[in-house]
C-alpha cells in the first residue's frame, strides 16, 4: 500500500439529477456540500480531484461516458431521479467494476435490507447527513474497510448486509462550509455559460414534526440547528450577484426561527437593491402564527413570493391525527389565510386526496369551510404519494389503513412530452383508496375536486357561486355536488366535461398519469380542470357551458325555495362570462347591471363583505391593455402563470412566469 504523502489522487464523481423545470436547472447542493466538506476537512484535499457534477437529466450512456474516469461516485437519490441514477450506476459499474458506487439520499431505504441485496452494484447506502460520512468514505478508500464508517450499509463478503450505527446528527452547522461561498461550483458554472441555474437554499436543518406522509422529520429528527446568518446573507448576495432568478428553501419550516424574519427582510432588500433573486419559496412553518405571517408578508409584498403557501392538508380531527399532525393547530392557518385575506396578499391552500381516515364527507366539507374562511385563489388538490422512509412507507401502515396503492409514471405538472419520455421514466406510489375511503369514493373526490378548481378557482363560475353562498346560505360543496352528482341528459356540453373528470380519475387507479397531455397546448402535461378550460375555449363551447350551468343553478334555487333578485343570476354569469381573459379580443366593453355586483363580490374576496344594492351600475371591462393574440401565448400566461393567483379575470394582471412542476 502506498504511504499517505504518496497515496494517488482519487476521481470524485458526483451525481444529483433534477428535471429540468422551464429551461432551468438547479445547482446541485447536496452534492456540492459533499465536495465543500472534503475539500476544507480533508487533510489531504489535494489527492481528491472532483469531476464536474452530473446535474440534470442526460443519456445514460452520455451520463455513464462522462464518469469513467471516477474512482468513486456519490449519487444523492430522491423520488424524482432513482430510476435514472441506479440505471447509470448500474452501467457504469459493467464498465468499470472497481469504482465505488455510494448512494445517499432521502430516497435511499432506512430498513429494507433488500435494496442493496437487488442493486447488487451499489458497494454503499448511506443514511441521513451525509458530508462527514462522504469524507470518511474517501479516506478509506484504498484499504474499503467501512467497519468504523457510521451510517452506512453495505454486503459484506458472505453476502450479508451490514448496517453500521447511525451518526449522531451535527449540531454546528458551520462546519459545513457553503458549496456558493467556497466555489464548489464555480467550474460547472464556467462550463455551462448558458445554463440558466436555479438556487437551492438551506438556513437549517431539522423538523419537530413527524407527519406519516412526508420523510423530512424521519429522516432529520426533530431538533433544528441553525447555519450563521452571516454565511445565509452572503449566499443571498451570491445569488444576486450570479442573478439567479429563481431561490428554492429547502428549510421545512421557514418562519420557525426568530431570525427567519430578518432572512426574509434581507431577502427582500438583496432583491430591491440588485433586482435578485425574483423568487424565493419557501415551505412555511406550522403554528407559530406571528412569525409566518410576518415571513410570508415581507416575501409577498417584496414579489418573492408568488402565492403563500397554507398547507393545510386535511381539517378532518381523525385524520389529522392518522398522519401524526393532531399538534398542529388548523386554527393556525385559517388565522393565516384571514389575516392574509384581509392585507391582500394572495395565497394557495393545499389539501391531500386519500389521507387516512379521511371520507368524502369530511374532504368536501373541508373545501366549503376553507372557501368560507377567505380562499378565493386556489385550493391544491394532491394525490397522496409514499415516499420510502416515511411513517407511511411501512407496510403495517398501509395494511392498518387499508391503503390501496398504484405505481405510476412521475409526470410534472406543467413538465414536457420530452420529459416523460425519458429512457429511465421515474415512477411515484399514489394512493387511490383506503378503509375510509374506497375506490369509488376517491374517484368522487377526484371529479370534485377537478369540478371545484374548473369552476371556481379558475374563476369560471365563481361571480355568481360567491353570490348564491352568501345571499342565500349555500355551501361551496352543494354548488359544485350540482355538477358532479347528477346525470346532464340534455346538457351535453357539461356531461362531457363530467365524463371527463371520471374516466381521468379512473384512469390514475389504473395507473395512468396524474396530469393530461396536450401536444397542441405547449406540449405539456396539464391538470385535468385547466385541460377543459383550455378545451372549451378552443373549440368555442364555452358560451355553451355558461347556457347550461345557468340552467343547473336555476334548477337548484327553484328545488330548494331560493331565489337571487329576478334576472340576477343571468346578469352575473354573463358578467363573469364577459370578464374572463381570452385571446383575440380587440375591444373594450361595457355592461350594464341592475346591481353592484363586481363590488360586492370584491369585497367578499377581501373578507369585508358589503350589501348587494340594487341600483343599475355600469361596468367597464377592460379587455385590451393586455392582449394575447395567440392560443400558446394565452395557455401560457394566463392558464399557467396566472394559476397560483387565480388570475384568470380582467382587472388582475398577474403574468409572471412560473416554473413547471412547482407548487
Amino acid at each position: 500500500m502506498l504511504s499517505n504523502g504518496e497515496r494517488q489522487q482519487v476521481n470524485v464523481g458526483l451525481v444529483q439529477i433534477n428535471n429540468s423545470f422551464s429551461n432551468q436547472n438547479y445547482l446541485p447542493l447536496s452534492v456540492g456540500m459533499l465536495q465543500a466538506y472534503v475539500q476544507k476537512h480533508s487533510s489531504h484535499p489535494e489527492h481528491y480531484q472532483f469531476l464536474l457534477p452530473l446535474y440534470s437529466r442526460i443519456s445514460v450512456e452520455e451520463a455513464v461516458h462522462s464518469l469513467l474516469e471516477a474512482d468513486v461516485v456519490f449519487f444523492s437519490m430522491y423520488v424524482w431521479n432513482a430510476k435514472i441514477s441506479l440505471e447509470i450506476a448500474q452501467r457504469l459499474k459493467c464498465r468499470q467494476p472497481n469504482v465505488l458506487i455510494v448512494f445517499g439520499g432521502p430516497h435511499v431505504p432506512e430498513k429494507d435490507h433488500e435494496f442493496l441485496q437487488k442493486h447488487s452494484f451499489i458497494d454503499l447506502a448511506c443514511h441521513g447527513e451525509g458530508e462527514q460520512v462522504a469524507l470518511a468514505i474517501l479516506d478509506r478508500y484504498e484499504s474499503r474497510d467501512w467497519s468504523d464508517v457510521p451510517s452506512v450499509s453495505f454486503v459484506d463478503e458472505n453476502g450479508c448486509v451490514v448496517t453500521n450505527q447511525k451518526a449522531g446528527r451535527v449540531k454546528e452547522l458551520d462546519q459545513f462550509p457553503s458549496p456558493y461561498l467556497a466555489g464548489a461550483f464555480a467550474p460547472l458554472m464556467k462550463a455551462n455559460p448558458s445554463e440558466h441555474w436555479i438556487g437551492l437554499w438551506e438556513t437549517n436543518r431539522g423538523c419537530p414534526f413527524a407527519c406519516t406522509f412526508c420523510d423530512w422529520g424521519s429522516a432529520i429528527a426533530s431538533k433544528v440547528y441553525s447555519f450563521d446568518i452571516e454565511r445565509l446573507h452572503k449566499e443571498l448576495e451570491w445569488f444576486a450577484d450570479h442573478k439567479i432568478e429563481f431561490v428554492f428553501c429547502c428549510d421545512a419550516n421557514f418562519g420557525i426561527l426568530k431570525r427567519d424574519v430578518d432572512l426574509a427582510s434581507y431577502a427582500a432588500q438583496t432583491k430591491k437593491q440588485y433586482g435578485y433573486p425574483k423568487a424565493l419559496s419557501v415551505q412555511a412553518t406550522k403554528n407559530a402564527t406571528e412569525r409566518a405571517y410576518l415571513t410570508q408578508k415581507i416575501l409577498a409584498d417584496s414579489g418573492l413570493n408568488k402565492g403563500v403557501d397554507i398547507a393545510l392538508q386535511s381539517m378532518d380531527s381523525n385524520t389529522l391525527k392518522s398522519i401524526k399532525r393532531g399538534n398542529i393547530s388548523t386554527e393556525t392557518y385559517q388565522e393565516l389565510q384571514r389575516r392574509f385575506t384581509r392585507d391582500n396578499v394572495e395565497t394557495f391552500t393545499d389539501l391531500i386526496l386519500g389521507l387516512p381516515g379521511e371520507t368524502y364527507e369530511s374532504f368536501t366539507n373541508a373545501v366549503s369551510t376553507i372557501v368560507e374562511n377567505g380562499q378565493h385563489n386556489r385550493i391544491q388538490f394532491n394525490n397522496l404519494s409514499i415516499l420510502p422512509n416515511a411513517e407511511m412507507g411501512d407496510p403495517e401502515y398501509q395494511k392498518t389503513y387499508g391503503m390501496i396503492i398504484v405505481e405510476t409514471q412521475l409526470i410534472n405538472i406543467h413538465g414536457t412530452l420530452e420529459e416523460s419520455e425519458d429512457e429511465c421514466c421515474e415512477t411515484q406510489f399514489l394512493v387511490v383508496g383506503t378503509n375510509s375511503m374506497p375506490k369509488n369514493d376517491w374517484v368522487r373526490i377526484r371529479v370534485f375536486s377537478w369540478m371545484a378548481a374548473l369552476l371556481y378557482f379558475n374563476k369560471i363560475l365563481q361571480i355568481p357561486f360567491v353570490l348564491i353562498q352568501k345571499i342565500c346560505s349555500v355551501s361551496c360543496r352543494d354548488l359544485i355536488e350540482m355538477f358532479v352528482g347528477r346525470a346532464f341528459n340534455e346538457l351535453p356540453v357539461l356531461a362531457s366535461v363530467q365524463q371527463f373528470f371520471m374516466d381521468k380519475s379512473r384512469d390514475i387507479q389504473d395507473g395512468g398519469a396524474e396530469f393530461c397531455l396536450s401536444e397542441d397546448w405547449l406540449n405539456i402535461y396539464w391538470p385535468a380542470d385547466e385541460y377543459i378550460l383550455i378545451k372549451l375555449c378552443v373549440e368555442n363551447n364555452l358560451q355553451q357551458f355558461y347556457d347550461e350551468a345557468e340552467v343547473v343553478l336555476e334548477q337548484y334555487l327553484r328545488e330548494h325555495s331560493l331565489s337571487l333578485p329576478a334576472g340576477l343570476l343571468h346578469e352575473t354569469i354573463e358578467f363573469n362570462r364577459s370578464s374572463m381573459k381570452f385571446p383575440f379580443q380587440t375591444d373594450d366593453l361595457s355592461l350594464e347591471l341592475s346591481h353592484n355586483v363586481w363590488e360586492y363580490y370584491q369585497s367578499v374576496l377581501r373578507g369585508t363583505q358589503i350589501s348587494l344594492e340594487n341600483r343599475p351600475t355600469t361596468y367597464h371591462i377592460d379587455r385590451t391593455s393586455q392582449i394575447w393574440t395567440s392560443w400558446d401565448d394565452w395557455c401560457r400566461e394566463v392558464i399557467w402563470y396566472g394559476n397560483k393567483k387565480g388570475a384568470y379575470l380582467y382587472g388582475n394582471n398577474a403574468v409572471e412566469a412560473q416554473l413547471s412542476g412547482h407548487y
